[in-house]
């Protein structure tokens, strides 16, 4: 990995996901290559936040269908998956809903 923007691929914002909110625990898609530590210096460097837990998760690919035809098989690919676990009183501002 060249740069901390690489690790953190996207926010991943799911019903599961925003409820883990209240307990401080925010979920990144990251890099198949990256590592907790990568992941914790990654958050804290980005949004200025204490991380105190880190937790990857390796989601597999999932086969799916389509609508119309119903015989043509699609795959979703795999991603890995890391939820952040913040230290009290710090939040995500990317995670807040419509102020």
């Amino acid at each position: 990995m060249s740069t901390l923007y690489e690790i953190l691929r996207r926010p991943l914002v799911t019903e599961k996901t925003s409820r883990q909110t209240g307990l401080n625990q925010y979920s990144f898609i990251v890099a198949d290559s990256a590592t907790r530590t990568q992941v914790k210096d990654a958050v804290e460097t980005i949004y200025d936040v204490t991380v105190t837990r880190v937790n990857i998760i390796n989601v597999p690919a999932k086969r799916g269908r389509r609508l119309r035809s119903r015989r043509l098989s699609i795959r979703k690919p795999a991603y890995k998956k890391a939820v952040v676990t913040l230290a009290e009183g710090q939040t995500l501002p990317i995670f807040e809903g419509v102020q």
